[in-house]
């Protein structure tokens, strides 16, 4: 699965260079207007931006270390050599020219993977007679990977959940701030400029770090999406090939 790492790579590359050019773009803004600017930017902190991004900041930091979780546990477990199993192709198919039906399925056991999920499903449906009924096998063999599928999804699609959510809840921080802003211009404080960009920066930074979160996001859902579904159609073609294995042993016995 080394396109899967490249493209994780790509994204992490990507979001540095999104996020680069908007912290020297802010830097020379603040910077531009003397010592007593120099000063303020030097004191500005993660912890200064996050309290004034308002409340909505909690929750999108939850998001951005579920983010971060996903997309690690996601590249452990959805690697094509941990699902797919080639190590054992040779056992295998050694197993299936002597028709040791409890043989594949023990080793389907020892190992669990993708493949040897779905496999030892269909092996399931061969009785000790070694009656093969390939409508049967193929039957429990799609029940297995559809399985498999909901089971390997749900962590991807999480992404998506991550990546569709974290805008939408930036946006509201940015209508809070904006609310609080026009409150402030309302209740006659345009003389205290200092409230007034506070809560136009809660609605900046609130929709920034919505869509930083969401961006790294949505890559790392299509590119975890599009190498699992590439992983599940060498599954199968994976079991056909050890199952004709098996019949062509069978018809040669």
């Amino acid at each position: 699965m080394k396109k899967g790492y490249l493209g994780i790579i790509a994204m992490i590359v990507l979001c540095i260079g999104f996020l680069m050019p908007i912290a020297n773009s802010l830097a020379q803004e603040i910077g531009a207007g003397g010592g007593e600017q120099m000063e303020v930017a030097r004191s500005i902190t993660l912890g200064s931006l996050i309290k004034q991004g308002g409340p909505f900041m909690y929750p999108l930091g939850l998001f951005s270390v579920a983010m971060f979780y996903f997309i690690i546990r996601n590249a452990m477990l959805l690697r094509e050599k941990n699902m797919l199993r080639e190590d054992l192709k040779s056992d295998i198919e050694d197993l299936m020219k002597k028709r040791d039906v409890s043989g594949v399925r023990q080793l389907c056991a020892d190992n669990d993977s993708l493949l040897t999920a779905v496999l030892d499903a269909g092996m399931e449906r061969i009785s000790d007679e070694h009656d093969y009924d390939a409508a049967h096998v193929m039957e429990a063999i799609e029940e297995a990977g559809n399985e498999q599928m909901v089971t390997f999804m749900k962590p991807i699609n999480v992404l998506s959940i991550i990546g569709g959510t974290a805008p939408m809840l930036g946006l509201l921080g940015t209508v809070s701030g904006m609310i609080k802003a026009f409150q402030t211009i309302a209740a006659g404080n345009m003389g205290n400029p200092e409230r007034l960009a506070g809560d136009i920066g809660e609605a900046l930074i609130t929709t920034a770090t919505g869509l930083i979160i969401a961006i790294p996001a949505m890559i790392a859902y299509f590119i975890f999406k599009n190498n699992f579904i590439k992983s599940m159609s060498t599954m199968g073609r994976l079991v056909g090939h050890y199952l004709n294995i098996y019949r062509y042993a069978k018809n040669d016995g």
